[in-house]
């Protein structure tokens, strides 16, 4: 089974791309959500990541993300480090996760596929790109914050003309009828590199 890595920047839409690939019956696993879920359940990370940020970590047994993404914002050392912590989790859930499945490729979506070399354990690779405009127009209704919190995100992330230099395809969204067609030419030729 192949594995086909699925990133691109904040706001591109690689969430709405990867919901073609499930509507193809291609068994999707989306990284944010799972180390959300983690970061929620996991008594390992929950210690550790109480241990990096102090007891505020976590409020009623709940992440307490406007704390966490506060002292990011300001100290972004701490990123790595919690990265560091979650990551490695992340990955073994991966392994056990891949062996439940059944199909000629799986799609792994990871925000920062690149920035974490997680590209390297791809078969293929496929980033989604959009206008940067579009893209805040997008955060901005979505995550009701600010352009400049927009920009901090994509300060830590790979522009994408580097990420396409490294990758095998590329999914412009802008509209979601052209999105569909390109999600189903890049399935055909997955299918017919991967049968």
């Amino acid at each position: 089974m192949k594995i086909v890595g699925l990133t691109g920047g904040i706001g591109s839409g690689k969430t709405t791309v990867a919901q073609e690939f499930m509507a193809l019956g291609i068994p999707v696993y989306i990284a944010d959500e799972e180390a959300k879920k983690l970061m929620r359940n996991s008594e390992i990370i929950k210690q550790k990541l109480i241990e990096l940020f102090g007891d505020k970590a976590y409020t009623n047994n709940v992440l307490n993300k406007p704390f966490i993404a506060n002292i990011i914002f300001n100290e972004p050392s701490y990123l790595e480090k919690m990265n560091a912590i979650v990551h490695p989790e992340v990955a073994n859930h991966f392994k056990t996760w891949l062996t439940t499945q059944d199909a000629p490729y799986i799609i792994k979506e990871v925000a920062i596929l690149f920035e974490n070399d997680g590209h390297k354990a791809c078969d293929y690779v496929i980033t989604v790109t959009a206008p940067l405009e579009l893209r805040y127009e997008r955060l901005l209704k979505r995550d009701q914050t600010t352009r400049d919190k927009i920009d901090a995100i994509i300060k830590n992330q790979w522009s994408d003309k580097a990420k396409i230099e490294r990758s095998d395809f590329v999914i412009e969204n802008i509209d979601l009828e052209n999105t569909k067609k390109q999600v189903f030419k890049v399935h055909e030729e997955l299918l017919k590199n991967c049968i």
